[in-house]
């Protein structure tokens, strides 16, 4: 039995390791990523536990395929999390269709929880999205979103995990509840 417990604390302090070995929508990670002493699982463990395509996509800075990845079309009310820390990352209320497969967001949930930095990876610059504490792949922004910021920022879903309204408190993201309240 000690072991078990010992086993289960492991995967709480290391963050969304529960998310990252079952499907994305099942997950009850509670929030990891708020903390300042929060540390990334190493590499060797990421590739334990995620798939596949969620470690070439968030270590590697891969690209999903458009219209063949799990919340390109999600119309769900709630917040999508780093895959791997669980830091909150966008609220489908910021969530539009941009037409381009993946899901796109104007505006991030928790500004502080992402990084941007300059991309050259098809030869010429683009504006990648990391997430701060896990420093995840996610995407990229650009300036072609709707109002009222005009930016969009094209995740891929392997880098996130989806948290719906009626999960969050459940979860460790009932602070994010208020958004949804009927008014």
């Amino acid at each position: 039995m000690n072991g078990r417990l010992l086993s289960v604390a492991a995967v709480l302090v290391g963050g969304a390791a529960i998310a990252l070995q079952a499907p994305a929508t099942t997950a009850q990670t509670p929030v990891a990523a708020t903390k300042s002493d929060y540390r990334r699982p190493s590499d060797a463990e990421l590739r334990k536990k995620l798939t596949p395509l969620q470690y070439s996509v968030t270590r590697e800075a891969d690209t999903e395929t458009p219209f063949r990845n799990q919340y390109w079309d999600n119309h769900e009310a709630g917040i999508y999390v780093d895959i791997i820390s669980g830091e909150p990352l966008f609220s489908s209320l910021d969530k539009y269709e941009s037409g381009t497969g993946w899901p796109s967001f104007f505006k991030p949930l928790e500004p502080g929880n992402i990084r941007t930095k300059t991309d050259y990876k098809l030869g010429y610059p683009r504006t990648e999205v990391r997430s701060a504490h896990a420093d995840s792949h996610l995407g990229h922004l650009f300036d072609d979103g709707p109002k009222p910021t005009g930016l969009r920022y094209c995740m891929n879903s392997a880098a996130m995990r989806f948290v719906p309204v009626s999960q969050l408190q459940a979860q460790g993201y009932g602070k994010y509840l208020p958004l949804f309240a009927k008014k």
